[in-house]
């Protein structure tokens, strides 16, 4: 099949849903005032409560979501047929992604920008809200420690996107600047910002940057590993308009034309789909599709990390409580977006459905890898640009995704961290430098402590798809509680937290299978209290549920 339906059958679809379906749900279900006095008014202090034009939060919003998870996910799934990797994208960004994303937003501004772990005591308990704050802990220790990983590997493998990369950070500086302190309007800032990031792309073609073979005992993984982290750290300590922020828009833009590029270069090349819409020739030991794809596609679908930087930073930074659908329906839209790119990349980027199963020979493999490959095919094609050219342009998006993803995981990560010191009374923890400290300690330890070379973080990894899900399907689970206490309908909620949770639950109980025949004592015992927690937070969800049912309407918050 051309590419080319699958791409506008995609497109279309997704427009839709932000159009009519966000709409309905911002009208009928959050019913959002613009006269609502938001967090980032009401608790401003300029660090973390900022108000924001929402353009500029989108971009925070949408490049910290959109980590390498979009890409990798469906990159990996396609191995299952384009077909159920399709359907469950499109399907799931309008009618799960888009609701969790925006209601988490929504849920955290009507509550003083909580975030969605604290709002779990406010809603349903602080027993469930402590078990929260395990589950969200574990998944932000695996985001930040394996993208630190993902990060290094391509940056080790494409020398020439170490310039852009980094130079993007010098970019958001200036930016910040000119935005906040000498009040220079969006437009002017944006262009020349999207042109200095793609300029540099250039540069970093003529001028790639590899480190050296071993420093203090360490290698070129390690070393981009710990430099990564170094990075992170001071960011999330920075306010939010001085680097993040600035960052995340600008990223968002250079992002946006990327994938506007792929998606032109695929109008135009008209590739064929190599791969089958259903593969019935897997390769052996590919588990089963139900429930494996809908953990193997997260972020793209649905994630619960949305609902954590919802809650943990856009919710702070939302200037009008009716920007959050913008912010969060559509930021959700960006992401499905590139799911799909990744799909065309991963499907219609090779000559030959021989070559396309040469490189998906096993379950897992694919990945960042095809995409590159692929999609950089379809740009040489489609838009004539060299080869090494348009690997660069797609390994600089992945990694740009990737690294705002980071950061703002480890700032929503000292989040938690302080939220924990708080309620065991830890006064010190609380500080926002050191709470840092224990953030970082945490995922150094891991990263290092696993995997001499840095790469413990993907020790972990196998149980983010199945932890992320679930994290999704019990911040919908909070939802529907608000959503039932305040007497409004729960189906556009409650129906996609029933699928995800029996999903998840699934997919935890096959990997604990799996884990126990081969001996991972680690992720077994990960994966029992992940399992145990989830539970025990979703029987706690139902019985706030079933009181809410019974009792009297809560009025809404003002």
């Amino acid at each position: 099949m051309n590419a080319v339906v699958l791409m506008l059958v995609g497109l279309a679809t997704m427009a839709l849903g932000f159009f009519f379906y966000s709409k309905f749900i911002a009208e009928k279900i959050y019913r959002l005032d613009p006269n609502f006095r938001t967090p980032a008014h009401e608790l401003r202090d300029d660090v973390d409560f900022v108000p924001t034009n929402k353009f500029v939060l989108w971009g925070h919003h949408f490049t910290s979501v959109a980590g390498a998870a979009p890409i990798v996910g469906p990159a990996i799934a396609v191995i299952w047929g384009w077909l159920p990797a399709f359907l469950w994208v499109t399907l799931g960004t309008v009618f799960f992604a888009g609701i969790h994303d925006f209601g988490a937003l929504w849920a955290s501004v009507r509550n003083k920008g909580k975030s969605i772990g604290t709002l779990t005591g406010t809603v349903i308990g602080t027993r469930a809200r402590n078990l929260f704050l395990v589950v969200i802990f574990l998944l932000l220790l695996m985001v930040n420690a394996a993208f630190a990983v993902v990060i290094s590997n391509l940056l080790v493998a494409n020398p020439a996107s170490v310039i852009p990369t980094w130079g993007a950070i010098v970019v958001a500086l200036f930016i910040g600047q000119a935005i906040y302190r000498f009040k220079v309007p969006l437009l002017w800032p944006s262009i020349i910002g999207v042109v200095v990031l793609y300029a540099l792309i250039f540069v970093g073609q003529s001028y790639p940057i590899t480190l050296p073979e071993s420093v203090m005992g360490f290698g070129p993984k390690a070393q981009w590993i710990i430099l990564l982290f170094a990075y992170a750290g001071i960011a999330s300590l920075l306010p939010v308009w001085v680097l993040l922020q600035p960052r995340d828009y600008i990223n968002g833009l250079q992002l946006f034309v990327g994938l506007g590029l792929m998606y032109a270069a695929t109008l135009f090349f008209h590739p064929t789909i190599v791969a089958p819409a259903m593969n019935a020739n897997v390769p052996d030991g590919t588990p089963g599709i139900v429930p494996l794809l809908f953990v193997t596609i997260a972020c793209g679908a649905i994630s619960g990390f949305h609902g954590l930087v919802a809650s943990g930073t856009s919710s702070k930074q939302l200037d009008k409580e009716t920007d959050a659908r913008f912010v969060g329906y559509f930021g959700a839209v960006g992401e499905g977006m590139l799911a799909l790119a990744a799909i065309i990349a991963c499907t219609a980027g090779f000559a030959t459905l021989g070559e396309w199963e040469g490189v998906y020979d096993k379950f897992g493999s694919g990945g960042v890898v095809a995409f590159v490959n692929g999609g950089g095919n379809i740009l040489a094609n489609g838009l004539g640009l060299d080869p090494g050219l348009g690997s660069t342009i797609l390994s600089v998006m992945a990694i740009l995704f990737a690294a705002t993803t980071m950061d703002t995981g480890l700032r929503l990560q000292r989040y938690v961290v302080q939220e924990a010191a708080e309620i065991v009374g830890a006064r010190p923890v609380q500080q926002g430098w050191v709470a840092t400290l224990v953030a970082l300690a945490t995922c150094l330890a891991l990263a290092f402590g696993a995997g001499g070379d840095g790469s413990g973080g993907m020790v972990i990894w196998p149980l983010f798809g199945t932890t992320n899900q679930l994290l999704a399907g019990l911040t919908l689970c909070i939802l529907s509680v608000i959503l039932i206490k305040q007497r409004r309908p729960v189906w556009f909620t409650a129906i996609p937290l029933a699928f995800l949770l029996v999903m998840s639950l699934l997919a935890l109980l096959v990997q604990l299978g799996k884990f126990y025949t081969d001996q991972n004592w680690l992720l077994l015992g990960m994966d029992i209290v992940i399992l145990i927690a989830a539970l025990w937070v979703a029987f706690e969800a139902i019985m706030a549920m079933a009181r809410g049912a019974g009792g009297e309407a809560v009025p809404e918050s003002r």
